[in-house]
């Protein structure tokens, strides 16, 4: 079973990607999906982190919802 954890900056606008993320997280892993949550942060955050790995930083990485669901795939 699968964590996966949600960190984003609420002042920068990431809610919508972070619920994104999250409602594609749920429909692609369904019911082999033990958790996915949303931290609110600040300061540009945007991580997405799966069974304490970090698979997706906006600090590093371009924003692309497929290729986090494959990384999050991968740490699964």
């Amino acid at each position: 079973m699968t964590t996966v954890e949600i960190e984003f900056c609420l002042p920068c606008g990431y809610l919508n990607r972070a619920e994104d993320v999250q409602h594609v997280l749920v429909q692609s892993f369904g019911e082999t999906i033990d958790e996915v949550t949303l931290v609110p942060g600040d300061d540009g955050v945007f991580t997405v982190t799966a069974n304490g790995t970090t698979v997706f930083d906006i600090a590093d990485d371009d924003y692309d919802v497929d290729e986090i669901v494959r990384d999050v795939r991968q740490h699964a």
